[in-house]
C-alpha cells in the first residue's frame, strides 16, 4: 500500500495548531523533527551511534511535522483543506510525497536502537540483539506505519509513569496506542487487563503483532475506535499520550470509564499547554500526583 506523506515545515511556536489542523483532517500520529530534540540526544553519549551528524544541522527555529495518509482516503479532499488552512494561516510550507509502506518501515532501523527506560524497561527493535540485565523487562517493538518506539519524550515519561504505579491485576486502558508500546509496557509490568484503542486501523494491526510477539496476547487486546467510544468497562489507570487539546476535552468523560481512586496519565503535551490539561483535571475534580517536563514536553499523573 502507498501512503501521502504531508510534510509540514513550520515555526516551533506554531506546533501545537498545526498539529490540530493535521489531525482535525484525520491524521491519527504525527512524525515530529525538532532540532531541540535532535540537539539534546546528541548530547547523550549512550546514543551518539545512531545520531546523524547532518540532522543537527537542521534549522533551529523551525520544525517539521509530517502526517501520513492513505491512498485508499479521499486524499484530494483532505490535502486539499490541509493547505487551505495552513496556507491561510501562514503556518508554514507544505510538500506532498508519496510514500511506500515497504520504505516507510525500513527507514526507523536506521535510528531506532535499543532503548532502557526508567528502572528496568529496555524497548528493543525486534531486528537487534541484546543482551538484558537481572530485572530487566524486554519489550521487542516493530513500529512499521505505527507511530510510537520509546524514544520520544511523551512515550519515555509514560512508560516510566506506568513502572510507577502499574501493579498485579491492575487494568489499563491505552488511549491512541499507536505502535502498542506503552499497552504492552503494562502488560510486562503485571497489569491483568490491557486495552489499546487507536482510530487507525493500521496501529491495531500493529499492536496486536507486538503483542504477539511479546507474548502478551492473553492480557491485551487492541481496538478499533475513536478515544474511548467503543469502550463500556472501567479501568484502574488510563494512558492518553495524544495532544494537549485532545487529552483537556476528554478528561470531563474519563470519570465514567476510571474506577474510584482511578489514574490519569497524559502526555504528548508541549510545555506551553501543560495548563490547558491541569485547569481540566482540576476542574473535574482530579488531584494531580506529578508534573514532569522532558526537553520541551511534559506529562501529568492525576487521581480520581
Amino acid at each position: 500500500m502507498n501512503w501521502i506523506e504531508v510534510k509540514i515545515k513550520t515555526k516551533q511556536e506554531n506546533e501545537d495548531i498545526v498539529s490540530h489542523i493535521l489531525y482535525e483532517n484525520g491524521a491519527n500520529g504525527l512524525a515530529i523533527e525538532d532540532p531541540r530534540d535532535i540537539t539534546a540526544l546528541s548530547k547523550r553519549e549512550e546514543d551518539w551511534d545512531f545520531i546523524d551528524p547532518q540532522l543537527i544541522k537542521i534549522d533551529e527555529e523551525g520544525i517539521v511535522l509530517k502526517a501520513y495518509f492513505s491512498e485508499e482516503e479521499d486524499i484530494a479532499a483532505i490535502t486539499g483543506k490541509i493547505i487551505e488552512l495552513i496556507e491561510a494561516q501562514g503556518l508554514g510550507e507544505i510538500l506532498l510525497s508519496e510514500v511506500d509502506e515497504s520504505d516507510w518501515a525500513e527507514n526507523w532501523k536506521k535510528y531506532y536502537k535499543t532503548t532502557r527506560i526508567g528502572k528496568s524497561i529496555v524497548i528493543k527493535p525486534s531486528w537487534e540483539t541484546f543482551e538484558p540485565e537481572a530485572g530487566d523487562i524486554v519489550i521487542q517493538l516493530d513500529p512499521g506505519m505505527a507511530f510510537g518506539t520509546g524514544s520520544h519524550e511523551t512515550t519515555a515519561m509514560c512508560t516510566e509513569a506506568l513502572e510507577r504505579y502499574v501493579s498485579p491485576g491492575t487494568t489499563v486502558f491505552d488511549v491512541g496506542c499507536g505502535s502498542g508500546i506503552l499497552s504492552v509496557v503494562a502488560a510486562k509490568l503485571g497489569a491483568e487487563r490491557v486495552l489499546g484503542i487507536d482510530l487507525d486501523p493500521m496501529c491495531v494491526k500493529i499492536s496486536k503483532e507486538n503483542f504477539q510477539i511479546n507474548q502478551v496476547e492473553d492480557k491485551a487486546e487492541a481496538i478499533h475506535g475513536n478515544l474511548l467510544d467503543m469502550v463500556d468497562e472501567k479501568a484502574d489507570i488510563i494512558v492518553a499520550n495524544i495532544i494537549a487539546e485532545i487529552v483537556a476535552g476528554l478528561v470531563p468523560q474519563l470519570k465514567s470509564f476510571l474506577k474510584d481512586n482511578g489514574l490519569i496519565i497524559a502526555s504528548g503535551i508541549i510545555d506551553e499547554k501543560l495548563h490547558l490539561v491541569e485547569d481540566a483535571l482540576v476542574k473535574s475534580g482530579y488531584s494531580i500526583l506529578d508534573s514532569r517536563s522532558l526537553n520541551g514536553w511534559c506529562a501529568v499523573v492525576a487521581k480520581r
